[in-house]
């Protein structure tokens, strides 16, 4: 299982000590803290990061619909919320566009953990997003720089956009360094 911290929010105590039973059997989970309210629950998770944060509706000071799409905004955390059966679709309406996924209660063993499993498949696929979406952002950037060096080519030796191009490819080759280095040389050449 991918989630090792866990942060279990409930505000009555014999549901908080039920789901700690049935967390009390994954192997994997190395912490578990636990929060009586959501003001406790915005408290550490500002404090520390989870991969997991368990909400047991209701909560005495404020929605717990409220506060998991809060968290589901401003932290990477896997999202689990646990409502009365009445309430399941009407939850799940509200949250589901944040990724926060529902249970209703009472939750068997076997239900929770196929929920964690679910999870801990959503938190690899986001990791697997994030970890993609990093790398084409710092292409970008990348392909930016390089595209400034060839406009800065272009402008001050009267290159065309081919010309340039070749021209930072075979000064990558030569200087055995990447085209993004000779990129930014020419243009702290040229430009500062």
């Amino acid at each position: 299982m991918l989630s090792e911290k866990i942060l279990v929010v409930s505000s009555n105590p014999k549901s908080l000590s039920a789901i700690l039973q049935l967390l009390s059997a994954e192997e994997t989970v190395t912490e578990t803290d636990t929060a009586e309210s959501a003001a406790a629950c915005r408290q550490a998770a500002a404090e520390k990061e989870y991969q997991t944060i368990l909400i047991n509706a209701p909560l005495r000071d404020g929605s717990a619909v409220d506060l998991a799409i809060e968290l589901a905004t401003k932290t990477p955390a896997g999202l689990m919320l646990f409502v009365n059966g009445e309430a399941e679709k009407v939850t799940e309406d509200k949250v589901m566009p944040y990724g926060v996924f529902v249970l209703s209660k009472p939750v068997g063993r076997v239900w929770f953990q196929k929920a964690l499993r679910l999870l801990e498949a959503a938190e690899y696929r986001m990791k697997a997003l994030q970890s993609e979406n990093q790398r084409l952002q710092q292409q970008i950037g990348e392909t930016k720089i390089i595209n400034r060096a060839k406009s800065v080519l272009m402008e001050y030796l009267s290159m065309t956009e081919p010309q340039a191009h070749k021209y930072l490819e075979k000064q990558a080759m030569d200087l055995r360094i990447t085209k993004l280095e000779v990129a930014k040389r020419l243009i702290s050449t040229y430009e500062y």
